[in-house]
This record gives C-alpha cells, sequence and structure tokens, in this order.
C-alpha cells in the first residue's frame, strides 16, 4: 500500500472481530514501534503485549469518564500498553536541558504513530486510548516506579468502518518563514 494512502486512510477502530491476531503481525508492530525515533536515541519506550481477558476487563474499567474506548479495551484481541521509561528522553547528564522537560510524550507518539501506520497496513484496527485512571493502569500492569503508561492501543481486525473527519485546509495550518504569513 502507498504510505500517503496508508496515512489517509487509517482511522480510529473501536469495534473488533474476536478472531485472533497472529504473532507474526503483533511482531510487525512490535518492530515499527521499535524503529521510531527518539530523543539521543534514548529509545524509553516499553511495550507490553496483553492477551488475558482479565487483565483487559480492569484495563478497560480505568477508562475516563466520557471514553467511548472501554469496550474497545475489553474486548479487542489484544492491547498493548506503551509505557514510557521517566528521565531518560530530553535529558543529558541527568539534566533537562529544554523547557519542555521529559520528551517522553514526544518519543513514545512517535513510536505509537509507527504502530498504529503498521497496524492500518496490516488491514488491523486501533484507536489510540489516552483517557483512562493512569494510576489504577500502572498498578493493574505492575509498573515500576521509574515507568509511566502513556497509552493503550486495542487491536483487532475491524468490525467497523469509521468515516474520515473533514481536516483543515493546509492554509490553515502551514506558514511559509513565520506565524501566519502565506
Amino acid at each position: 500500500m502507498d504510505l500517503m494512502q496508508i496515512i489517509k486512510d487509517r482511522r480510529s477502530v473501536r469495534k473488533f472481530k474476536a478472531d485472533p491476531v497472529p504473532d507474526e503481525f503483533i511482531d510487525s508492530i512490535l518492530q515499527a514501534g521499535q524503529w521510531a525515533p527518539s530523543w539521543a536515541n534514548t529509545q524509553c519506550w516499553r511495550f507490553i503485549v496483553i492477551r488475558d481477558t482479565e487483565i483487559k476487563e480492569k484495563l478497560a474499567e480505568t477508562k475516563g469518564k466520557g471514553n467511548p474506548a472501554g469496550d474497545a479495551i475489553k474486548y479487542a484481541p489484544v492491547v498493548i500498553a506503551i509505557c514510557a521509561e521517566l528521565k531518560q528522553s530530553g535529558y543529558y547528564k541527568g539534566e533537562a536541558p529544554t523547557i519542555k522537560g521529559d520528551w517522553y510524550m514526544f518519543d513514545t507518539a512517535l513510536a505509537a504513530q509507527n504502530m498504529m501506520l503498521m497496524i492500518h497496513d496490516l488491514r488491523l484496527g486501533t484507536v489510540p486510548v489516552g483517557l483512562f485512571d493512569s494510576a489504577r493502569v500502572e498498578q493493574i500492569l505492575q509498573l515500576p516506579e521509574s515507568m509511566t503508561i502513556v497509552i493503550l492501543l486495542p487491536i483487532g481486525y475491524p468490525d467497523e468502518e469509521p468515516k474520515a473527519p473533514k481536516r483543515k485546509e493546509i492554509g490553515e495550518i502551514a506558514f511559509h518563514n513565520t506565524f501566519g504569513s502565506h
């Protein structure tokens, strides 16, 4: 598939068929995350592949109010939790040299995007889920204090075909040389 077409066609999928996802697909998805760029190649991300029904049910219970992704977490054949090692990305000799501080959100987002594009290329679906009780998720996944949860990716064969949302025109979001200049 053409990369631009993959980017344009990827949708957030919240309903999945019960069909299992092959291990080789999960391996490809993990490799896509592994090869994402990161601050000074720190690769602060860690991935937890969850197939256990009881753990997925517990994770679904942590969803935030108004988050429609609870069933996606609960019923997807696989959920990948993307976690980050704190105070690695964005640090040099133990200090954060920019006003942005810890860059783990940036680096894990790069890995997540690679993974979501690979998921779509494999004809699977996912939705990035970030609205949940982080402390509870970290407890369920038994993360050490040096780690934090960033996002959950429920993965499976789509049982829906979401429509593409309208996008802003390039002229509304892109400028030349300085902000607001066309």
